[in-house]
């Protein structure tokens, strides 16, 4: 049977933390995790799906050479079920389906969730948070986040521990410090730009890029971490357009572009980026990607 936690808060802070798909989101670090659970999941839903076609096609694939480590690992076959955690417009989920694992996803933007369904209208796909996740305990054999829990987000790991059976393995991912870390050019532009309270809850997500934070968040959790390795992400864009379309679209911009000229960001982006096109115009920015694969007992 799942175990129940019963965390206490750490450095008088609330340990559920942000929701994990808005980074540039900020909350009252004093509130309850029903509030997180019941507001915050749905602001960063609208966040990131408010360009959902663009994540989808332009950006999403960002995470394909982290995705093979993941999988590899966790063993996802035709005997698998996996639950995606954060698993936005669904690749993680139409290619696991595609090894022939039974797949379920949740992610917080439901246009997101529209087109994962498009994708995989087989896979148990549904609109939520991750901090009250809606399955029954022990229902999954293996669990993914690619880049969805971050600092702070302890509780959403808490939910996973419970879903999962025993011996289950579980695998995340997410930033590190690089490099290399082109991603930082662009992100930054945004952090600059955007509201205050934004920026702080920026820094608090982002520090599970440091070396054993993530591994000390799924202990405890309850998991016994096997493994930490890194990948290199790379993605590519023709022409400053099309990457403009693909940078605009994360969720961390929409603070920055509600609050400023969207023009002025997105010359800043592309001056900062000049660095990653080649001889052939094409930009393509590389930057360390993280994981952590780790079992429940």
């Amino acid at each position: 049977m799942a175990k129940t936690i019963s965390r206490s808060p750490r450095g008088g802070q609330d340990s559920s933390g942000p929701i994990v798909h808005d980074p540039g989101m900020g909350i009252d670090q004093q509130g309850t995790q029903e509030t997180v659970a019941e507001h915050d999941w749905r602001v960063a839903g609208e966040a990131w799906g408010s360009r959902a076609t663009d994540w989808s096609c332009l950006y999403e694939h960002y995470s394909i050479d982290v995705l093979i480590a993941l999988f590899a690992r966790l063993g996802v076959g035709p005997d698998t079920t996996l639950l995606d955690i954060a698993c936005g417009s669904g690749l993680a989920v139409r290619i696991a389906d595609g090894m022939g694992a039974t797949v379920g996803g949740i992610d917080a933007a439901e246009d997101l969730i529209a087109i994962a369904r498009e994708r995989t209208p087989t896979a148990d796909l549904r609109v939520g948070s991750m901090y009250a996740l809606p399955w029954p305990d022990e229902s999954f054999d293996a669990a993914s986040s690619v880049n969805g829990i971050w600092g702070g987000c302890e509780a959403a790991l808490d939910e996973a521990f419970r879903v999962l059976r025993p011996g289950g393995l579980i695998g995340i991912s997410f930033w590190g410090t690089g490099p290399p870390l082109d991603i930082r050019t662009f992100f930054r532009i945004f952090a600059v730009h955007a509201p205050q309270d934004h920026r702080a809850s920026m820094r608090q997500l982002n520090n599970i890029g440091t070396e054993g934070v993530a591994e000390e968040m799924l202990t405890a959790s309850g998991f016994s971490v096997t493994e930490r390795g890194n990948r290199t992400s790379v993605i590519e864009w023709p022409d400053a357009e099309t990457a403009w379309r693909a940078i605009s679209s994360v969720g961390p911009a929409v603070p920055a572009l509600r609050t400023n000229d969207p023009s002025v960001l997105k010359q800043e982006v592309l001056d900062a980026l000049e660095p990653c096109r080649d001889r052939h115009g094409i930009y393509r920015s590389s930057s360390d990607q993280q994981f952590v694969i780790a079992r429940k007992p």
